[in-house]
């Protein structure tokens, strides 16, 4: 294997290609690893196109799939997206200590936003309230967290849901000691 640096844009293509073959055919790293005897971390630098693997390398990783050298850099990705997502691919949107999961990030043309939300103890989605055209709903999935919608405030606790129209003013506060999980969808996607 040589470094990217080397192999320019090469090695890019390649571990792309590489990863958006493994997870159409839905295949962790760690599984594909077994199966050819490839280091985990060799093929996560492979995929980050920060190594370009050797022909034989490649044929190796490939062989784990199954599929060939010829299928590998023949076969159409341009419309294929993403349908099964691991927890470290999901793309984190948030800011400071509020971590927004985004499901299906790199989708093109995503029609809603499905978030896996993460407010830490003390955290909001700031002082100022939100609003935007759409709809949003969600389930608190554990911890507890209060929710204004315009004059309207709850404390939501796990199990607990909400559906809104989000032309209305609102704000996310965790305001216990505990960190809060929501799982959330909202219509139209944000692209962050």
């Amino acid at each position: 294997m040589t470094t990217a640096k080397q192999d320019g844009d090469d090695a890019n293509d390649v571990g792309a290609r590489l990863k958006a073959v493994r997870l159409m055919r839905n295949i962790s790293q760690r599984e594909l690893a077994k199966r050819t005897g490839v280091t985990h971390s060799s093929l996560s630098l492979i995929e980050q196109g920060k190594v370009s693997p050797s022909v034989s390398s490649l044929k190796k990783i490939l062989d784990g799939i199954p599929m060939t050298v010829g299928e590998f850099f023949t076969l159409d990705l341009q419309n294929t997206d993403q349908i099964f997502f691991s927890p470290e691919e999901l793309q984190d949107v948030g800011s400071g200590n509020l971590s927004l999961k985004l499901v299906g990030y790199n989708r093109k043309n995503r029609a809603m936003s499905f978030i896996v939300e993460t407010y830490p103890p003390g955290v909001d989605t700031g002082h100022d309230m939100m609003a935007y055209h759409g709809e949003e709903a969600g389930v608190v999935i554990e911890g507890e967290i209060e929710i204004t919608i315009g004059a309207q405030h709850r404390l939501l606790k796990a199990g607990d849901s909400y559906y809104f129209s989000t032309t209305q003013p609102h704000r996310f506060r965790n305001l216990s000691d505990k960190p809060c999980r929501i799982v959330s969808c909202s219509t139209p996607a944000k692209h962050f």
